[in-house]
């Protein structure tokens, strides 16, 4: 019995959206319908596929999917910005769509990992023992993170982010690309505060606060964020 790909519309029509269609394609039980893009003019299209209001998805889904492929329909956010994805998401969930949990072939973790609806795991990543990530984490490629870390929803890592062991990445954080945080332990844990955003290159050697920009090696704070 031939069993049909669940249909996938991406939230973004930008460069990650694309980046997360390429990872799809390597994901055999997975097929693109459509992009979504709030503010998107008619007749887009973007890699072969719509681009789409999630208005006109509704309407898309209704008319010309048949109702055993309506019901497979999933949505991934594919918006860095922790913010705007957070603001998606909650718009999502109160339309009652059902969120894609997406992990590249290539990712290598052990089985405690546990990884929350709506995350994404890009091309590369290793990811150890003992490791909780919540929902709608973006985890780009080449990143790697040790044992005993947890991150909570909505955080974003750049590509080649390295996280040691015992570190707690509080909801909404954005480490840039090619940043480290070193170790924490089993008693105190080194904290990324909530939406902290952690500039590329930095080296994260105590805790952050949140709301707050962190840069250099060693990373020390610049200045404070509002949202």
């Amino acid at each position: 019995m031939v069993t049909e790909p669940q249909l996938l519309a991406i939230y973004g029509a930008g460069g990650f959206a694309r980046e997360v269609a390429w990872l799809v394609s390597a994901l055999p039980n997975y097929e693109v319908f459509c992009y979504i893009e709030d503010d998107t003019p008619a007749e887009r299209w973007l890699k072969g596929k719509p681009v789409l209001t999630l208005e006109q998805v509704h309407a898309q889904v209704g008319k010309t999917l048949p109702p055993t492929a309506a019901a497979q329909l999933e949505i991934t956010v594919a918006i860095a910005n922790p913010v705007a994805r957070k603001k998606l998401a909650e718009q999502c969930r109160q339309q009652g769509l059902k969120f894609a949990t997406l992990r590249h072939p290539s990712v290598q973790m052990s089985e405690s990992v546990k990884v929350g609806t709506g995350s994404i795991i890009c091309c590369g990543s290793i990811l150890t023992v003992d490791i909780k990530i919540g929902e709608h984490v973006h985890i780009n490629l080449d990143c790697t993170l040790g044992h005993d870390v947890l991150i909570e929803d909505f955080v974003t890592l750049a590509p080649g982010v390295h996280v040691s062991g015992h570190v707690h990445i509080e909801q909404g954080a954005s480490i840039g690309t090619g940043a480290t945080i070193i170790n924490g332990s089993s008693t105190k844990p080194l904290i990324i505060g909530a939406n902290t955003v952690i500039a590329a290159g930095a080296c994260v050697t105590s805790n952050t606060e949140p709301n707050t920009l962190y840069a250099g090696v060693p990373a020390v704070r610049k200045k404070s964020l509002s949202f």
